[in-house]
């Protein structure tokens, strides 16, 4: 199937949050799209050729879904985030001097952010091929128990296939996913949340070994007035605070689109107590 998209270019978060979030919403849309010609044909007494057409139509926009995942999940962590941990660590050299070269500690914790970014990408797409193949298998285990069974060509036959219809469409609903803990996400916000979120991490990545490679032991923290450390609720509050670059490290952001930045202290050294 074709797309209109053209590669992805590096730049603004927000910009390509955005763009990676309308791909996916476009191959999701396309994919409920053939959801709703499937249910069509269903209640149409369930036409034999017709339905079969209709599942291979429906199966080819998973796939094509699936592949259009791999495909934005893999040009974000190959163009985006080494831009983005560059721009990080550029911010960070103009504080503690000299300039940022692409040293090992950088590329292998590039290649790191990568590995992770590209799997958790995969990994939170799978809800929503799971939700997709189980509608594709109910339908199919309707139309070779159920649709046999109804009688062709009179009107208590196409009740009873509107019916089934309308019973598979509630009980697989494409519109958003339902996570192990109950909250629904469409597609789209979805993608943008987690680009956000990878995008945030990798910049204060670089930011971070930076200042770790120029020996800075302390960071300052900008973020939200509202902000916790660890989670948006949590009582530390993290804008104005100094950390560790090790615990700056372990909480680089606390929630999906938490805006928290760093900046080194060269300044400061040994216990901050003592």
């Amino acid at each position: 199937m074709a797309y209109e998209f053209p590669p992805l270019t590096p730049g603004d978060a927000k910009t390509v949050a955005a763009r990676v979030a309308a791909v996916l919403q476009d191959a999701w849309q396309r994919l409920t799209d053939q959801q709703t010609a499937v249910l069509a044909a269903l209640s149409e007494s369930g036409r034999a050729p017709h339905m079969v057409a209709r599942l291979a139509e429906f199966q080819a926009a998973i796939t094509d879904f699936q592949q259009r995942v791999d495909a934005e999940a893999r040009a974000f962590v190959t163009r985006q985030l080494p831009l983005l941990y560059e721009q990080g660590a550029q911010q960070a050299a103009k504080t503690v001097g000299g300039r940022f070269t692409w040293t090992l500690i950088h590329t292998e914790a590039l290649q790191s952010l990568a590995a992770d970014s590209y799997a958790d990408f995969l990994r939170r797409s799978q809800e929503e091929q799971r939700m997709a193949a189980a509608f594709y298998r109910a339908v199919r285990e309707a139309a070779r128990r159920e649709v046999p069974l109804l009688a062709a060509g009179n009107t208590t036959a196409l009740q009873a296939a509107r019916a089934l219809a309308d019973r598979l469409a509630a009980e697989h609903q494409l519109l958003y996913v339902i996570y192990r803990g109950g909250a629904r996400m469409p597609v789209q916000a979805w993608a943008e949340s987690a680009v956000l979120a990878k995008s945030a991490v990798a910049y204060n990545a670089g930011t971070l070994n930076r200042a770790r490679e120029a020996g800075v032991q302390y960071m300052e923290v900008f973020d939200g007035t509202g902000c916790g450390w660890t989670s948006h609720k949590d009582p530390d509050k993290a804008t104005g605070t100094l950390r560790t670059v090790e615990g700056a490290a372990a909480w680089p952001i606390s929630h999906p689109r938490c805006g928290r930045a760093f900046g080194p202290r060269p300044d400061l050294s040994g216990s901050l107590n003592s």
